[in-house]
Order: C-alpha cells, then structure tokens, then sequence
C-alpha cells in the first residue's frame, strides 16, 4: 500500500482541527470526485442543510468505498453553500459522517444548481495503489 498523503501546516499560520493548510499527496493515482448534494439514492433532495451536508458527505463516501479508498486519502474538498448559509453551521453538521479527517478545504457561496439545494461538495483524492 502507498503512503497516505501528509497534512502541511507551517507555524505562524492558524491551526484548525478540521482543514490542514497544505497536503502533500503521494505520486499515483488520483480520483476526483464531482459535486455531490444532498440527494439520496432514490433521487430524493433532503430537506435542510444538516440533512444535505451529511448525504453530500455520504456520497463522497460512497464514491471513495468504490474506488477503494476512504476519507483518509482525500487531500482536497471544495464546499459549494448557497449564499447566506453559515459555513460553520455545514461543518456542525459534517462530524457525525466525516469524522475528524483532516484535507485542505475552500467554501465558497455559489448560487445553487439544483433548486432548493444548499450545499455541494467535490473532492480529489490520493488513491493507494491497487
């Protein structure tokens, strides 16, 4: 099995539990997960953003079993909000199916695709070797 890429987090700069500020994937494959919502599996928008951040974050999950890996080999996520959404409250609601795996991250508030959709996320990740 490769290594699992490396958070970079150089002193002077602000230390968050829940992004690294660099990360140093290791040479190999790399899967780039689209955005994912919060739509179940039969097609179904979830109602409210703590319900749609953790689908989205279920989908990913999914994408990343699939391609056998997991949350521990994504080394960058970007979180689509619909503008007005408290960041802080899609990451509230992220823990219970994220857990405490670290990656670089960017949010950035975007008019939404889908109506009635609040949050997207998309992902790279460092696949290990097969």
């Amino acid at each position: 099995m490769s290594e699992r890429p490396v958070p970079v987090d150089p002193p002077g700069l602000a230390q968050s539990p829940a992004f690294a500020q660099g990360m140093i994937a290791p040479a190999g494959r790399t899967l780039y997960i689209g955005g994912q919502n919060g739509v179940d599996a039969s097609g179904e928008l979830l109602d409210g953003l703590g319900p749609q951040t953790e689908q989205a974050l279920r989908n990913l999950l999914a994408v990343l079993a699939a391609a056998g890996a997991g949350p521990e080999e994504v080394v960058r996520m970007t979180i689509y909000l619909t503008p007005g959404i408290d960041p802080n409250a899609a990451y509230a609601a992220s823990g219970a199916v994220w857990g405490a795996h670290r990656t670089t991250v960017s949010v950035l508030a975007v008019a939404p695709a889908r109506p009635g959709a609040l949050v997207e996320i998309d992902a790279i990740a460092a696949l290990p070797e097969p």
